[in-house]
């Protein structure tokens, strides 16, 4: 009788912890920021909040595309006899009409808001299609110029960020490291900013993207492992995934850190 009284005291209390766990869990990701944690509709909600801060005409620009593609089917609808339906769908579709442009529009927030701090070219690389497999921050110095890397069907690509002249040296060294595991393969060098012959950030992507196909499938994977055979025999890197922070105690304390290297 006392073990059965046990187990089922055991049984509530575990209970009890699930639930507890689930409120816990239902909490943070409430709190989250992070979208894996967010539904759609959150989702859309903060894309709009965060696009909206640096594209003040966004709300005209949404309306017009919803109100716009409504009005246009809306009018063929009269005039076929077939407003209702026409009506239905203009709904729709100025509803997707304006996704499109929430997207466009949340690209371009997205540029502008990290325009000019170090390791901004990540945020073009997330936004390469899924056949391309990117590695930020591979390599950096003391005064945090960075390289990046991302390997797609438009070959093997080193992208730098930094002062020119430093940066320069970096490449070079990073481009022999590579050569030796790419086996043939080209390693193909970008420097992203805004300074004459360098690809500003909100061009990096388009400009990835249309290089010419050099490597099959089979190819990007064979190269992926070598990739990593390098990666692992490197040092780890004192710099932060990401766009760095603006914020001089920030930026001091990761510079502190590049120094200890």
């Amino acid at each position: 009788m006392a073990d059965a009284k046990s187990v089922r005291a055991a049984a509530k209390e575990a209970k009890a912890q699930a639930k507890a766990a689930e409120r816990a869990e239902k909490l943070r990701r409430k709190n989250s920021t992070d979208p894996a944690d967010m539904g759609r509709i959150r989702q859309i909600r903060r894309a709009y909040e965060i696009t909206h801060e640096y594209d003040k005409p966004l709300p005209w620009l949404l309306a017009g595309a919803f109100v716009g593609s409504v009005v246009v089917l809306l009018v063929i609808g009269f005039l076929i006899g077939q407003a209702i339906y026409l009506g239905i769908l203009g709904l729709m579709v100025g509803l997707l009409a304006a996704m499109i442009v929430l997207v466009q529009r949340a690209k371009k927030a997205t540029f502008k808001r990290y325009a000019g701090q170090a390791g901004s070219a990540e945020v073009a690389l997330q936004m390469l299609p899924k056949k391309w497999v990117s590695e930020p921050a591979v390599a950096a110095n003391k005064q945090l110029d960075v390289v990046h890397r991302t390997l797609g069907p438009g070959g093997l690509v080193l992208i730098g960020e930094g002062e020119p002249g430093r940066l320069k040296a970096l490449l070079t060294s990073e481009v022999r490291k590579h050569e030796r595991v790419a086996y043939g393969v080209e390693v193909i060098t970008v420097q992203m900013g805004d300074k004459e012959g360098q690809i500003p950030l909100d061009k990096l992507t388009d400009h990835i993207k249309k290089l010419p196909k050099k490597l099959a499938p089979p190819q990007i994977t064979d190269i992926k492992q070598r990739l990593r055979a390098l990666d692992a025999v490197r040092p780890k890197i004192a710099v932060p995934k990401g766009p760095m922070p603006t914020n001089p105690r920030q930026v001091r304390g990761t510079r502190q850190a590049m120094r200890g290297r």
